[in-house]
């Protein structure tokens, strides 16, 4: 039995996970009420398909598993005897049981396999509602049942590179995975004859092709370059040693790195189907923010993201304007837990950190931090509409940037070259020029400056992804949702057709 089909049984009942009642499909999708004078649409089940269309779905359910699903999730194979059968009345059963089961598989390529209550209150990034049925029964009529099926799945690379990464790591997962790198004293180049470096040699081989196995355990240059390359690709520090991070990054199972491509491929299920081609990107894992010009990168740069507990939330919103010399109003839970203890520890620590208190009426009141050099908030903010009250910024602490774990902030992003970024997305307003700009930070006031075009944005959790030279690069998972989606998958599945 081989690690994929080990998994398989210790998930068990695939079938039942991705199955759901027609009575609870009803509770949760109620049938449209129509006009009298408008004829409701047969149900799709009624739908009488062709050979050759009969043979579409069944190839399509059959490489269903590529996608991420669990291999008997839609497996067509019970429904083969009724397509068999001598019985019209069979065969058609056959036949509304296959596109019920094809309908459950749109739904769940589509926008994914968690019903809506599912969802963490910080997964804010969510798919839109779709129901199959009538773009099924239009496919099926205009003889377009493939088309229609090609464009369920996400239509982006990233969501591609994943499925093929996933093919790969399930045939590592069938030749017995990797073996662990035991712990001791970091290795470093020019070691000599401690076993651990044979076996770090193999564990880098099973990954990156072009690690050459020898025979003597020497740490060479080859094998420190070798390492470099698994560090980059984990997001550490580069420094070709064999540290604690790096042996516990090597050391993550693979059946780990499974659950982490599955999470991340159910993710990009909740993203639009068009992005827009003017964008900004904030991969919360990994800490950096990438600006999208006509569907390209133009600028990156390195962000400081939520710490474990004041997590940054997914979310999609519309950055309409910008602040200049922003002063900053301290959210309740935070003043409560840092900064009155700091009061009363240091008396004075407020004023002197340009801290005043303003009254919010009925014996009530607030902190807020002056504009100025002090400002936690720096000399940009980048507003979005959002439930969370979080926002991209600028900061006066600059040393986190220059860290290759950067998950340090209350919730918010902040940015390694805000004013460089609020320059380009400002550029196409005539009364906000880059000499403007300038001129209102330097003088110290506070301005809102509305942007002539608004940009979306994103902010994603992308802990596996393929970079362009075909290497699967993994992160660590710092909120615990890789685990807790696939967790979430497992006890619920895919939602109605």
């Amino acid at each position: 039995m081989n690690s994929w089909t080990k998994r398989d049984a210790l998930l068990g009942g695939a079938v039942s996970l991705f199955s759901l009642s027609s009575a609870a499909a009803q509770l949760q999708n109620p049938p449209l009420v129509r006009a009298p004078q408008q004829p409701a649409s047969p149900p799709p089940t009624s739908v009488v398909l062709r050979s050759d269309q009969i043979e579409l779905l069944l190839r399509v359910l059959t490489q269903a598993y590529t996608h991420g699903f669990e291999p008997a999730a839609f497996s067509p194979e019970p429904v083969l005897p009724l397509l068999n059968a001598r019985e019209a009345a069979a065969r058609q059963a056959g036949q509304a049981q296959l596109i019920g089961l094809t309908l459950r598989y749109a739904k769940a390529v589509r926008t994914g396999r968690l019903a809506p209550d599912a969802f963490l209150g910080e997964w804010g990034l969510r798919p839109a509602p779709y129901d199959p049925g009538p773009d099924f029964i239009q496919a099926a009529a205009q003889d377009r049942l493939g088309p229609w099926l090609d464009s369920l799945p996400p239509p982006y690379t990233g969501y591609q590179t994943l499925r093929k990464g996933l093919a790969t790591y399930r045939d590592i997962a069938a030749a017995g995975g990797w073996k662990s790198v035991a712990s001791g004293e970091p290795l470093k180049l020019g070691a000599t004859g401690d076993p651990r470096i044979a076996a770090l040699e193999a564990r880098l081989a099973v990954e990156d092709t072009t690690v050459a196995v020898d025979r003597a355990p020497v740490f060479d240059a080859a094998l420190q370059q070798a390492l470099m390359r698994a560090q980059k690709r984990f997001g550490l520090n580069p420094d070709g040693g064999l540290g604690p991070m790096t042996l516990a990054a090597l050391n993550v199972p693979v059946e780990r790195r499974i659950d982490q491509i599955l999470a991340n491929m159910e993710r990009w299920r909740w993203l639009p189907q068009q992005l827009p081609a003017d964008r900004i990107q904030v991969n919360i894992a990994a800490a950096v923010m990438s600006v999208f010009h006509d569907d390209a990168p133009n600028l990156t740069m390195r962000a400081v993201t939520g710490r474990p507990g004041d997590e940054t939330p997914m979310l999609q919103s519309t950055i309409r304007s910008i602040v200049l010399n922003p002063p900053w109003n301290v959210p309740s839970s935070i003043a409560a837990k840092e900064l009155w203890p700091k009061e009363r520890a240091s008396p004075g620590y407020l004023k002197r950190n340009d801290f005043v208190i303003i009254s919010t009426g009925e014996g009530t009141s607030r902190l807020q931090q002056k504009a100025g050099p002090k400002a936690a908030l720096g000399l940009v903010k980048f507003d979005f509409d959002n439930p969370y009250g979080v926002y991209l910024h600028d900061t006066p602490s600059r040393s986190k940037f220059a860290s290759f774990s950067r998950l340090a902030s209350h919730g918010c992003v902040r940015l390694e070259k805000p004013i460089p970024l609020a320059k380009q997305l400002l550029a196409s307003s005539p009364d906000w020029q880059p000499d403007v700009v300038d001129a209102t930070l330097a003088s110290g006031k506070t301005v809102r400056a509305p942007l002539a075009q608004p940009i979306a944005v994103f902010l994603l959790y992308w802990t596996a992804y393929m970079t362009p030279d075909g290497q699967m690069n993994f992160r660590d998972d710092p909120y615990g949702w890789d685990k807790e989606l696939v967790l979430r998958i497992a006890a619920g599945g895919p939602g109605p057709a």
